[in-house]
C-alpha cells in the first residue's frame, strides 16, 4: 500500500515537473515567439506596426507657426493646435513633475519598466492599484501612433474578437515600438516628442500651445506649481481641467506635487506651502479671432495655403515656419490707432444720425440725405451668406425664408464697449452691424516693400471682411497724385499756375462735356500753382491738368506707380473716381519715397519646414517708374498739403513733424468721395509710409454731413496716432530725417525762384505758359 502512494506520489511529481517545464518553456521561449509574432504580425493576426522609416518619422500634425520681422510668433495655422518645442525649452520644472508622477526610471529604463509592471500587476491580482506600469515611452508610442485606434481595414485576424485580447495585443505593441523608439531617439528627444505630442485639453496638444493656453507663458518659464496642472491633465484631459474643475485640478496637482517631494525634486516645506493655493491661470484661448493681426493672418493664409500646396506640403498639419515682415510693434501701435480712433468716429457717426428726438436714423441715404427704401431687402440682404444658404434650401421666394430671417434668436453682438448678448433676428443683426463704420490700415517700408502693419477692420470676430486688399473703393482726391506726376513728367513745375475757374471739357465719343464742380460748389477765380491746388484738392484745376496731359497717361502712371486695378481712361479719375484698396495706394505713394522705383508690396520673407530648411523665400519685384527727379518733385508737392493743406493736424496735433519740416519730412494727401463715403489719408516719410481708409460697409452708407466724413477727420487720426507712437518707440529705431534731393535736380521747385523767371502770362487761360527753356 505504501509503495503505491510512493509509485503515485512519483508520478505526481512527475507530471509537476514536466508543467514547470512546459510553463518555463511557454514563458520563456514562447513569450518571445509571441513577441516575435506580433512584430512581425504573423498571418496578418495582428495587424500591422509601423515601420522603422515611420519611427524615424512619425506623423505629426503640426501648427505652422507665423512669425514677426521682430521674431514674435503673430499665430499659428494648425488642425491640432500643436507648436514643437526642443528639449532645452521645456525647463527643469516639467521634466522633474513628469518623471516623478509617471516615469521616475525613465532615464535608466529602455522602454519597458519591468518594476513598474510587476507592481501594476501585484495591485491588480490584490485589488489595490498601485498606478499604471506604462513608461513614458509606451505612453508616446500609444499616443504617436494611435495604437488603440485601428481601421477596419487595418486590423488583424484576432483584434475585435475580444476585449481582452485587444488589451493584450494593443500592450503588446506599445511594448515594442517603446523599446524601439528608443534605440531611433535619445532621451533628451524622446521627453521632448512626450511633451510636443499628448493633449492638454481646450484644442490644445503640445506643451507650448498648454503653456501659452492656460498660462500665457513659454514652457521654460513656468514655475513649479504650473507645471504641476498641465502634468497633472495627463491622467484625465477633461476631469482635471483647470477650468471646469479646479477643484478636482487642484487636488491632482498636489498629487504630482507630493510625488516630486517622494523624488526629492521638491522641499517638503515648499509642498506645504504651495498645496493649500488655488490655481491661478492665465488663460488666453488659442483662436483665430484673438490675437495680433488677425486680418493679416487670414489673408495671407490663403497665399500660405497655395504656396504650401503646390511645394507638396499641408499648411495645417507640417509644422512650417512661415517669417513675416510685420514688425510686431508697428502693429500693436497700428490696431490700437484704429481701434481708438474708430470709437470716436462711430460716436461722430451715431450723433449725425440722429433726429431731432435724439433717435438714430438709418444710415443708407442717397445723394439729397433721403433713406433709401428697402435697402436692406433689396441690396444688402441678397449677398448675405445666410440668405443664400436658405434660398438654396428653400427655393426662391419661400416663405421659410422669412421665418427664418425674422426668427428672434439669443445672440451675442459686437459694439465699442464690448460683447453684448441680446435676442435679435438675422434681419436685427444685419441692420444693426450696417450702422457700424469700417476702417483699413496699411504701414510699409517704401526701400524694401516690406509691408510692417495691416488692419483690415475695427473687429476681426464679427467683421470678417478684409479692407486693406479685399475692399476696393473710390479714392477721391487720394488719386491727384498720380495725375500730378504725370504732369511733372511732362516738364510741368510744381509752381505752374492755373485759375480756379469753370471748365468745361468735350469728350470725344460723347454728346454730354465734362463740368466738374469743386466740392463745395464754388470757384474762388484765384491764380494758384499746381502744388497748392493739389494740398487744397482744387477739382477744376485737376481738370484742366487732365485735359492737358490726357486720361490715358494719367491711367499708365497709376499703373507704373503700383495700382493694380483696371484704371479706365476717363477724365473722370482726375477726380478719384477709381476703385483701389489701401495696400495699392500705400504701395503706389512708396514709389515716391524710393525715389521713383517701385518695389512689389509684400508679407512674407521665407518658409522654412519643420527641420528648419528654406524651401521657399521672396525675392520682391522691382522696376523703374519714375525719375528720381520726378519722385522728389511729387514728395515736396506732397509736404505742401502737410504744412498747409489738410495734413497740418500730422504737426500741430500729432508732432511727427514741425510746420517747416526741418527735422522730419512728411508728405501727405487726404481723399473724400461723393457724399462722403469714403474717407482716405496717406502719409509718406523717408522710411515708412502708411494709408488709412475709413467708410461704410456699402457706398450708401455715410455721414449726413459732409464736413463730418472728410479723411481729414476720419482717416487722418489713425495714421497721426500711430506714427506718435512708432516714433516714440526707441526700440523701433524708425529715425526721422529729411527727403533726399537729387543732386542734379533739373526742375525749379522754389517758387518764389520760379516766378522771378516767369515766361509771359497767358491772360486767356489764366496760366503761366509752360516753356521748356525755364527747367
Amino acid at each position: 500500500m505504501a509503495k503505491e502512494e510512493k509509485k503515485g506520489d512519483k508520478k505526481i511529481l512527475k507530471k509537476l515537473t514536466v508543467l514547470l517545464w512546459v510553463g518555463f518553456v511557454l514563458i520563456f521561449v514562447g513569450f518571445p515567439v509571441y513577441i516575435w509574432a506580433v512584430s512581425s504580425n504573423m498571418s496578418n493576426l495582428f495587424g500591422e506596426l509601423p515601420s522603422y522609416s515611420q519611427l524615424e518619422n512619425p506623423e505629426q500634425n503640426l501648427s505652422s507657426l507665423l512669425f514677426s520681422a521682430d521674431d514674435e510668433i503673430l499665430g499659428a495655422y494648425y488642425r491640432d493646435n500643436r507648436k514643437p518645442v526642443t528639449y532645452d525649452q521645456l525647463g527643469p520644472n516639467l521634466i522633474n513633475a513628469l518623471k516623478a508622477t509617471e516615469d521616475i526610471r525613465f532615464n535608466s529604463h529602455s522602454g519597458i519598466d519591468l518594476r513598474s509592471m510587476l507592481r501594476a500587476a501585484f495591485g491588480v491580482l490584490t485589488f489595490n492599484p498601485q498606478g499604471g506600469g506604462s513608461t513614458v515611452t509606451q505612453q508616446l508610442a500609444k499616443n504617436l501612433f494611435d495604437t488603440r485606434v485601428i481601421e477596419e481595414d487595418e486590423k488583424g485576424k484576432l483584434e475585435g474578437i475580444n476585449r481582452m485580447l485587444d488589451q493584450l495585443i494593443y500592450k503588446t505593441k506599445e511594448w515594442i515600438l517603446a523599446v524601439r523608439l528608443e534605440r531611433s531617439y535619445t532621451k533628451d528627444e524622446l521627453m521632448a516628442m512626450y511633451f510636443n505630442q499628448v493633449s492638454f485639453g481646450n484644442n490644445t496638444f503640445g506643451i507650448q500651445s498648454a503653456a501659452e493656453s492656460f498660462f500665457n507663458k513659454k514652457p521654460k518659464q513656468l514655475n513649479v506649481e504650473e507645471a504641476a496642472v498641465l502634468v497633472g491633465l495627463q491622467k484625465a484631459v477633461t476631469r482635471y481641467n483647470p477650468i471646469r474643475n479646479p477643484e478636482n485640478s487642484k487636488a491632482r496637482r498636489n498629487v504630482v506635487l507630493n510625488q516630486m517631494v517622494r523624488y526629492g525634486y521638491l522641499e517638503k516645506a515648499a509642498y506645504d506651502t504651495l498645496a493649500p493655493q488655488d490655481i491661478v491661470l492665465d488663460y488666453n484661448a488659442q483662436d483665430q479671432n484673438f490675437g495680433p493681426g488677425q486680418y493679416f493672418r487670414a489673408e495671407v493664409q490663403k497665399d500660405l495655403i497655395v504656396i504650401a500646396r503646390d511645394l507638396g506640403y499641408d499648411l495645417f498639419a507640417d509644422g512650417l515656419k512661415i517669417y513675416t515682415t510685420i514688425d510686431s510693434r508697428m502693429q500693436r501701435y497700428a490696431e490700437q490707432a484704429v481701434d481708438s480712433t474708430m470709437r470716436q468716429v462711430q460716436a461722430n457717426f451715431f450723433n449725425s444720425l440722429k433726429d431731432g428726438n435724439g433717435n438714430i436714423r438709418e444710415p443708407w441715404i442717397d445723394s439729397d440725405g433721403r433713406v433709401i427704401k428697402d435697402f436692406l431687402q433689396d441690396q444688402v440682404l441678397p449677398r448675405t451668406e445666410r440668405y443664400r444658404s436658405l434660398e438654396k434650401e428653400y427655393g426662391k421666394g419661400s416663405d421659410s425664408i422669412d421665418y427664418y430671417l425674422n426668427k428672434k434668436v439669443p445672440m451675442k453682438v459686437f459694439s465699442w464697449k464690448g460683447e453684448i448678448d441680446t435676442v435679435m433676428s438675422p434681419m436685427d443683426s444685419l441692420k444693426y452691424y450696417k450702422h457700424f463704420l469700417q476702417a483699413g490700415f496699411m504701414a510699409a517700408d517704401p526701400h524694401n516693400g516690406e509691408i510692417k502693419a495691416w488692419v483690415g477692420g475695427i473687429d476681426y470676430k464679427y467683421f470678417k471682411f478684409d479692407h486693406v486688399r479685399l475692399g476696393k473703393r473710390q479714392a477721391g482726391s487720394l488719386f491727384k497724385p498720380f495725375l500730378y506726376a504725370t504732369a511733372v513728367e511732362k516738364g510741368f513745375s510744381p509752381c505752374y499756375e492755373f485759375v480756379d475757374q469753370p471748365i468745361t471739357i468735350p469728350i470725344p465719343g460723347q454728346s454730354n462735356p465734362w463740368s466738374p464742380q469743386n466740392s463745395d460748389n464754388k470757384f474762388s477765380g484765384e491764380k494758384m500753382t499746381m502744388k497748392t491746388a493739389m494740398a487744397k484738392s482744387v477739382n477744376s484745376i485737376s481738370a484742366r491738368v487732365m485735359d492737358i496731359v490726357k486720361p490715358d497717361n494719367v491711367s499708365k502712371m497709376a499703373g507704373r506707380l503700383g495700382v493694380e486695378s483696371e484704371i479706365g481712361p476717363y477724365y473722370s479719375i482726375a477726380l478719384g473716381t477709381v476703385d483701389v484698396s489701401v495696400k495699392e495706394m500705400v504701395s503706389a505713394f512708396g514709389t515716391f519715397a524710393n525715389k521713383g522705383t517701385h518695389i512689389e508690396a509684400h508679407y512674407v520673407t521665407k518658409i522654412e519646414d519643420r527641420f528648419g530648411n528654406v524651401i521657399w523665400s521672396k525675392v520682391p519685384q522691382k522696376k523703374r517708374a519714375i525719375s528720381e527727379d520726378v519722385a522728389y518733385v511729387m514728395l515736396n508737392m506732397l509736404q505742401e498739403n502737410t504744412t498747409n493743406g489738410s495734413g497740418i493736424r500730422l504737426w500741430s496735433e500729432y508732432k511727427i513733424t514741425n510746420f517747416n519740416q526741418t527735422e522730419n519730412s512728411v508728405g501727405s494727401k487726404t481723399g473724400t468721395t461723393q457724399n462722403a463715403s469714403d474717407g482716405w489719408f496717406m502719409a509718406v516719410t523717408k522710411d515708412l509710409v502708411a494709408g488709412a481708409w475709413v467708410g461704410g460697409d456699402d457706398r450708401a452708407i455715410h455721414f449726413r454731413n459732409w464736413p463730418d466724413g472728410q479723411g481729414a477727420r476720419t482717416a487722418l487720426p489713425i495714421v497721426g496716432r500711430f506714427f506718435e507712437k512708432v516714433y516714440k518707440d526707441t526700440s523701433i529705431n524708425l529715425q526721422k530725417g529729411v527727403f533726399e534731393r537729387p543732386a542734379n535736380l533739373q526742375m525749379e521747385i522754389d517758387c518764389q525762384k520760379f516766378q522771378d523767371i516767369l515766361a509771359p502770362q497767358d491772360t486767356t487761360s489764366g496760366s503761366t505758359i509752360y516753356d521748356p527753356e525755364i527747367y
